[in-house]
């Protein structure tokens, strides 16, 4: 199927069951609808789906700065589908994701199907046509871009004050433990030095006795191995001259009776310093004790794995300190953020309730002119205390179709046909709004006929002159109102249904328009009727 849509109003007609939503189909999918096999006809084969949109006269730039995209004033959507039901989507040949196709569709067309307009009974659907009258799409965009991140913020604060309480659980203990550690000015081998420091000071008396014997043995009394070096010397020293072995002999004597002298002296001083002190056998005890309940209180073997020990606890306390400052900032961020919030959703109310009563007033007459001259149409903004993802609004479209009839919402009163040409008011209003360039209405007749169906037609007509409006109908006085009129039709033949759509001339379009007012082939009567809908002489 090769289909145009030449502009202003388009009507496609044709038999139910022709394939007139086919296209709809296939654009949808091209818009970034989900795919299945069901869009394969042949399903060894792939499918392709391709759209064109004319975007010259769009300010689309921004789209194509953030996806990062050419800018082009053609756009070609393309949809392939694979047999496998895998799908692949292109934007101008480049590959992009659904979500790419979806946020463009946003700015191209509005398909307006029966069951959207389901849709004017969400508060969600009724807040966002409130938007696009007030002009604060996107104002309440940037609200709602900012109530996302004030949200994010205060699950971040909640996370982070959850962590506090449990820090603060353990903040004493850990405390505790890192001031037990700083006090015993742990070093690596101090256990070690203090157990030799210990040994040494219980076996002070012997230490000195020894080096005191010692001493002596060298230095003291009168046999000493001094003296008797010293008797060596000499007669080593009277033999020195007679050749150099005798020499070196003296020599090495001699130096050995000097270092020897020197040992004596530092087992002497070394002896004088030894004192045999109680107090200080107990205070290295108390470290040594110390320090070994602290190498068992934290499972470790030696000082350097319990000074890793004092550096983790070191860390956690720190990281307290840090909690608390992240608390803090992220307070004020929540503070900075909440009154930008009410700032703008108070800037958005002000917006919104300032064009409902021209809304309400411009529905009644469009309403009015679709013969429902006795319909009233109220939106009710109720303020709310607290901010929310709408603001401090909530929304509700009230409607009663009657004279005295209460207003009420529109799910408990407003059958189809009245839903419909509702819609129809506010799309109609919304054109004006909303630079959508191309809007697609599938079957906005239904529960109308007549006389209505001649004043939606006028509307839609009125709505041609402004974008591209696409009408998809069964009922000749709209069919009738088309710039360009397309007909659907299918052919049978051994194998298969296929599905036709063509667009008619002023011969073809009296007599399809004739078939729509007649039953079974179209009688005079219906022609002449279907030229004077046409305004053809």
């Amino acid at each position: 199927m090769d289909v145009n849509f030449p502009g202003h109003l388009t009507v496609i007609t044709g038999e139910t069951g022709a394939g007139k939503s086919i296209f709809l189909e296939a654009l949808g999918l091209a818009l970034g609808n989900r795919a299945d096999l069901a869009a394969l006809q042949d399903k060894t084969k792939k499918c392709v789906i391709e759209a064109e949109f004319d975007v010259k006269n769009l300010d689309l730039h921004f789209f194509f700065e953030e996806n990062d995209l050419d800018k082009d004033s053609t756009i070609i959507l393309r949809r392939e589908i694979s047999a496998e039901g895998k799908s692949r989507s292109f934007l101008n040949d480049t590959p992009v994701g659904l979500n790419v196709l979806k946020t463009l569709a946003e700015h191209l067309i509005d398909i307006h199907s029966q069951h959207q307009t389901l849709l004017l009974n969400k508060s969600n659907f009724q807040l966002e046509t409130l938007d696009a009258f007030a002009g604060t799409l996107n104002l309440f965009k940037a609200y709602k871009t900012e109530f996302s991140t004030l949200n994010k913020l205060q699950s971040s604060l909640n996370t982070l004050q959850e962590k506090e309480v449990q820090a603060r659980k353990e903040l004493d203990y850990f405390q505790f433990l890192f001031s037990e550690l700083e006090e015993s000015d742990i070093k690596a081998g101090q256990l070690k030095t203090l157990e030799e420091e210990s040994s040494a000071l219980e076996n002070a008396e012997s230490i000195k006795s020894k080096l005191l014997n010692s001493a002596n043995a060298i230095n003291g009394g009168d046999e000493n191995v001094l003296s008797a070096l010293s008797r060596v010397k000499q007669e080593l020293q009277s033999i020195s001259k007679f050749g150099k072995q005798y020499s070196d002999f003296y020599e090495r004597v001699n130096s050995v009776y000097i270092e020897l002298k020197e040992l004596a002296n530092e087992l002497e001083d070394a002896e004088s310093e030894v004192i045999f002190d109680t107090q200080k056998l107990e205070e290295v005890n108390a470290k040594m004790d110390k320090l070994n309940r602290l190498l068992k209180k934290h499972s470790v073997t030696n000082e350097e794995e319990l000074l890793a020990v004092k550096i983790e606890i070191e860390t956690k306390l720190a990281q307290f300190s840090s909690l608390e400052h992240e608390i803090e900032k992220t307070q004020k961020q929540i503070q900075s953020l909440n009154a930008n919030c009410v700032k703008l959703a108070k800037d958005v109310s002000a917006q919104r309730s300032k064009i409902i009563p021209d809304i309400e007033k411009r529905v009644k007459e469009l309403l009015a002119s679709l013969s429902m001259e006795n319909a009233n149409f109220k939106i009710e903004l109720t303020q709310q205390t607290a901010l929310s993802q709408t603001g401090f609004d909530e929304v509700k479209f009230l409607f009663s179709a009657n004279k005295g009839a209460t207003l009420n919402e529109l799910h408990k009163v407003a059958s189809g046909g009245e839903l419909s040409r509702l819609m129809l008011s506010l799309k109609a209003l919304l054109a004006t709004k909303k630079q959508l360039p191309a809007i697609i209405f599938d079957e906005i007749d239904t529960g109308v006929s007549g006389d209505v169906a001649d004043k939606i037609g006028n509307i839609l007509l009125n709505m041609g002159n402004a974008m591209q409006v696409i009408v998809i109908t069964h009922l000749p006085q709209m069919a009738s109102k088309g710039a360009h009129h397309l007909f659907v039709y299918k052919k049978d033949n051994e194998e298969k249904t296929t599905s036709y759509i063509k667009q008619l001339n002023s011969e073809e379009r009296i007599t399809e328009i004739a078939k729509m007012l007649s039953t079974g082939n179209p009688t005079q009567s219906a022609l002449v009727n279907a030229k004077e809908l046409l305004g053809v002489n």
